[in-house]
């Protein structure tokens, strides 16, 4: 094994393209530990393979969905107990007890959480006027939307969606509560295939 010591390496007048490796090459080594390898301002970086390593690690990332109606009761605030995973990349969601996101050590972040959830009445007639969703953060109510489309009139069912970016640190964790409000103090049913619960985190800081 030899050392090369040089300056600059170029290739000869009437050349324009540099391989560096050719058929006995199974890794190239740019610098060792402490260098700086620089990349001059109007330089292209052109990537045809596969590059690991670089940007962001956009994980964990969970998504979980209702695949039956839960009863919600009038007027009290209750936890969506969204069961069914489709995503869990850190194994960070409980689909089983408490039915809430937490954040993994090492994992603290801005993390995007999105919800989409439709509460029908139980009665189904046309008597409920209002329904709340919150997006608890540490067993506290930290965001709270309130849904009417029919302009306080009487309806059937009601549905919202909304998405945040909250700043998580590890052991934080999040839960999704709604509230429906029955004028005849009936309960409402969260319905199943349109209730849904996720979030990725964007950026570690």
């Amino acid at each position: 094994m030899s050392k090369l010591e040089t300056i600059t390496i170029d290739t000869p007048s009437g050349s324009n393209t540099m391989q560096i490796g050719s058929t006995n090459t199974a890794t190239i080594n740019l610098g060792v530990s402490g260098d700086t390898i620089n990349v001059p301002a109007g330089v292209t970086i052109a990537n045809a393979g596969t590059a690991t390593g670089f940007g962001e690690t956009n994980t964990p990332i969970f998504a979980a969905r209702r695949t039956s109606s839960q009863s919600l009761s009038n007027g009290t605030w209750t936890k969506i107990q969204l069961a069914t995973e489709d995503i869990d990349t850190d194994s960070a969601f409980d689909n089983s007890s408490n039915y809430r996101f937490t954040v993994p050590s090492g994992k603290a972040g801005k993390y995007l959480i999105s919800f989409n959830l439709a509460v029908a009445s139980n009665t189904g007639v046309s008597n409920a006027k209002q329904l709340f969703v919150a997006l608890y953060k540490n067993g506290s109510s930290y965001l709270q939307n309130f849904f009417d489309g029919r302009n306080n009139a009487y309806g059937d069912t009601f549905e919202g969606s909304a998405s945040y970016i909250l700043d998580l640190s590890a052991s934080d964790y999040v839960e999704l509560y709604a509230k429906y409000h029955d004028v005849s103090a009936g309960d409402g049913n969260v319905q199943s295939g349109a209730t849904s619960f996720s979030g990725v985190r964007m950026a570690s800081s």
